[in-house]
């Protein structure tokens, strides 16, 4: 998350609102679809062969339809992917992309 704060925090400009969101999203009231939608992503990166198709109604019973959900399975999976082959080579994060505090 940490390479992606800044588009975090230009969504969301309140810097105890990021850091609670960054530090436990459960603990925020994000909505409710956006809670299943984070819910998805979660199980999706760490728990993979979990997944069933009750996640997917998950998703749909909180308003997303399926386009939605297929733009999220790229999006988690292009992310899962990118940073597999990141942390298999070493690389870091760019310098810019790394969250500067606010002086």
């Amino acid at each position: 998350m940490e390479s992606h704060e800044g588009d975090l925090r230009s969504e969301i400009k309140d810097d105890a609102m990021v850091r609670a969101i960054q530090d436990d999203y459960r603990q925020v009231d994000l909505g409710s679809a956006t809670r299943v939608l984070l819910d998805f992503a979660v199980k999706l990166t760490t728990q993979p062969v979990e997944m069933r198709r009750g996640d997917v109604a998950m998703l749909r019973e909180a308003g997303f339809c399926d386009a939605d959900i297929l733009d999220a399975a790229h999006i988690v999976g292009y992310f899962n992917y990118a940073n597999r082959v990141m942390d298999a080579l070493g690389i870091q994060p760019e310098p810019e992309m790394r969250h500067r505090p606010r002086e």
